[in-house]
């Protein structure tokens, strides 16, 4: 216990899922939470259970994109605990999945905007904090464009996935002088509500694979990650205990990805 003891932590996307795994996870920890999302009846639960677990957190109700709104986040989160010492960059959704030929500009550019932009938004408006004392940043990447890529209509979501796990390696190089350690999850199949942001294409069943994928092909566990074990590999990389490791991404899948590429 107390393993992230006078750490101030800011998590995106921390009232569900990976996110709320998280928060609550590092609260048992010692840590103080700031969670950001942009639903609030979702986020102020999480507050609550935090609260009645002997925690202390607050809840900041932003959209990532919004400059304005991350910045004012991060300052409420300094003028409350005094600085931040622990980013986690986990708010993301999937967005459209469709045919590339068919694939609307606009609907591909909204996954960019979220997920891109928005977690390159979230980490710089952490840094001047984070630069107090150093401290850490974890960004949640996927297995998608990075180890696996036979998802049908999927090509907004992986490249977005795999452009922030480049950005986390330009990341740590860059922080580095500052002490500030910056890696990221590559979670596979998690039990989580994050299809809630998907919107099918009717048309992405006629993209066809000339090759086979098992359908249940999860080797180690035969079934989806739970949030809270992505959460226990959050805590380590936020932790001290990783204070050698920087610019990694961990892949957290039960080695799915090894097989479904």
């Amino acid at each position: 216990m107390n393993r992230m003891e006078n750490k101030i932590a800011v998590i995106t996307g921390g009232a569900s899922g990976i996110g709320k795994a998280s928060a609550i996870r590092l609260a048992q920890e010692g840590a103080k939470i700031t969670i950001i999302d942009r639903n609030a009846e979702r986020g102020k639960a999480v507050i609550k259970e935090i609260t009645e677990l002997g925690g202390e957190a607050i809840f900041c109700q932003a959209d990532i994109t919004n400059e304005k709104q991350v910045a004012d986040a991060m300052a409420q989160t300094a003028k409350k605990w005094g600085t931040i010492t622990t980013l986690f960059a986990n708010a993301g959704i999937v967005g459209t999945v469709s045919p590339i030929e068919q694939f609307s500009t606009k609907d591909w550019a909204a996954t960019i905007q979220n997920n891109v932009i928005g977690t390159f938004e979230t980490v710089k408006q952490a840094i001047p904090y984070l630069k107090d004392n150093g401290g850490t940043i974890t960004i949640t990447s996927s297995v998608s464009g990075n180890r696996r890529f036979a998802q049908e209509g999927f090509s907004a979501y992986s490249s977005s996935k795999a452009a922030i796990a480049a950005f986390a390696k330009m990341a740590a190089i860059e922080l580095a002088q500052h002490k500030i350690r910056v890696n990221s999850i590559c979670p596979g199949t998690i039990d989580t509500n994050i299809f809630e942001s998907l919107q099918e294409s009717e048309i992405v069943n006629e993209i066809n694979f000339p090759f086979d994928i098992p359908e249940n092909g999860i080797p180690l566990k035969q079934e989806a990650g739970k949030s809270e074990e992505v959460a226990n590999l959050f805590l380590f990389l936020a932790s001290d205990e990783a204070s050698h490791l920087t610019g990694t991404e961990v892949y957290v899948d039960s080695a799915e990805s090894l097989i479904k590429g």
